[in-house]
């Protein structure tokens, strides 16, 4: 277990730094630990799959992104990142009402979460707009 928490530490750490290639494998390392002992705390485990989902993303590994995002959401539900982080790819890939759901979820959340509320907005502006253009 405490091998565990310093692996995650200094994948937090290299992340930091922008050291991605290097955060991505501890993360990896961290998650299959995880998911083997069965003993690690849900919010640590899905933030590891959030944060290696945001390596991937910054990537444009937009489906393995997703993947880790929904792991995340899965783990621990209670976190609002990683619906936002998954919401912003659906998003940005057009699928619109996956995004605004994503969104929503994360202000059920946190109502405060601006960076949600503005998304939320966007989405359904351009939604609104691609429905005009007849798409």
């Amino acid at each position: 277990m405490e091998e565990n928490s310093q692996i995650l530490e200094n994948a937090h750490s290299e992340f930091k730094r922008q050291n991605y290639e290097q955060a991505e494998e501890l993360y990896t390392k961290f998650i299959a630990s995880c998911l083997q002992s069965r003993e690690c705390e849900a919010s640590d485990l899905a933030t590891a799959y959030n944060n290696r989902g945001q390596i991937k993303y910054l990537r444009v590994d937009f489906h393995e992104a997703v993947e880790d995002y929904t792991s995340a959401i899965q783990t621990d539900s209670r976190l609002e990142t990683p619906s936002y982080n998954r919401g912003l790819i659906h998003y940005r890939l057009g699928f619109f009402d996956d995004a605004k759901s994503d969104f929503q979820q994360a202000l059920k959340l946190n109502p405060d979460f601006e960076d949600a509320k503005v998304s939320l907005q966007q989405t359904i502006l351009d939604q609104q707009h691609k429905i005009n253009r007849g798409y």
